[in-house]
């Protein structure tokens, strides 16, 4: 059996490069060999109207990158992803996320979808503003495509609203309510095949967000049944073979604040002494059997 897991061109992060060598290190224990590979040699493409790709002889792909178009063509091309095409998709669109658990009792913060603007000079309009107040101060504002807590903007008042409206208009983007009771601290809980494997407690130093790339830090969690069994139904119902949810601390309970297609579990490892690449890579190879 061979595998490999696709890494993005450029990115260099140790936490996102440890996840690789964890997951590559785990399938080494098992006799698979998994490459590492950067996506960065055009190595899917389009010639002569047809699908070529270079990984025909590969089993599976550990899909750790963000490029959708890849993705698209490893998936039509028949590759076993992990996680799956539309799994992906939903989870690197914060938006999509929101729409694709609705109506389905999960609590999430009340949401506004962003308009989008396609013309810079265009001004936005009063209406919207006064709409988007109706949320109160402060409110919470998030490019749809981002991760590590960037482009999330906390507004405090009306100029701080016009400001970021302005400056996130042609991008996609949302609205949504602050959860003051959670502020600087969420749960990052981690599923694999659709069992909660673990969950931890995610703290600020003085930021409204807890990531632990914005310089939180992370302390082992007691699950109790209602957070595990919430989870796990995230999980299913967008079809994630792994996948980290940051859930809020709200006043009347758990509240869904996104679901990480790719978490990375460094700091996951590390406090909990759950060997996560270990399970997702028994996991992978379990559904190639």
């Amino acid at each position: 059996m061979k595998g490999f897991i696709l890494i993005n061109a450029y990115y260099d992060r140790e936490d996102y490069l440890y996840q690789a060598k964890r997951l590559k290190e785990e399938f080494a224990k098992r006799g698979v060999d998994a490459n590492i590979i950067r996506n960065n040699q055009f190595d899917l493409a389009i010639e002569n109207g047809n699908l070529i790709s270079k990984y025909k002889d590969y089993d599976f792909c550990v899909f750790l990158d963000k490029d959708k178009y890849a993705l698209s063509i490893l998936d039509k091309l028949g590759v076993r992803l992990y996680n799956q095409k539309d799994a992906i998709l939903n989870c690197d669109d914060k938006m999509l996320t929101y729409i694709e658990l609705a109506n389905n009792g999960i609590s999430m913060p009340k949401t506004l979808p962003g308009i989008l603007c396609f013309d810079k000079s265009a001004t936005i309009k009063i209406e919207t503003i006064d709409e988007i107040e109706k949320l109160g101060y402060p409110l919470i504002a998030k490019e749809s495509f981002g991760s590590l807590g960037k482009g999330i903007y906390k507004i405090e008042n009306r100029d701080e609203l016009l400001k970021v409206a302005e400056e996130i208009k042609c991008k996609p983007h949302l609205f949504q309510e602050d959860i003051k009771e959670s502020f600087g601290k969420d749960l990052r809980v981690i599923v694999i095949g659709g069992k909660v494997v673990g969950g931890m407690i995610r703290k600020s130093n003085g930021d409204f967000r807890s990531n632990i790339a914005e310089g939180g830090s992370g302390e082992k969690a007691k699950l109790s049944d209602e957070i595990i069994e919430l989870s796990e139904k995230i999980a299913k119902l967008l079809k994630l073979d792994y996948c980290g949810l940051d859930l809020l601390f709200g006043k009347n309970g758990p509240i869904l604040c996104e679901v990480n297609s790719n978490a990375f579990f460094a700091t996951f490892e590390k406090v909990t002494n759950i060997n996560v690449a270990k399970l997702y890579v028994e996991h992978i190879l379990k559904g190639k059997k």
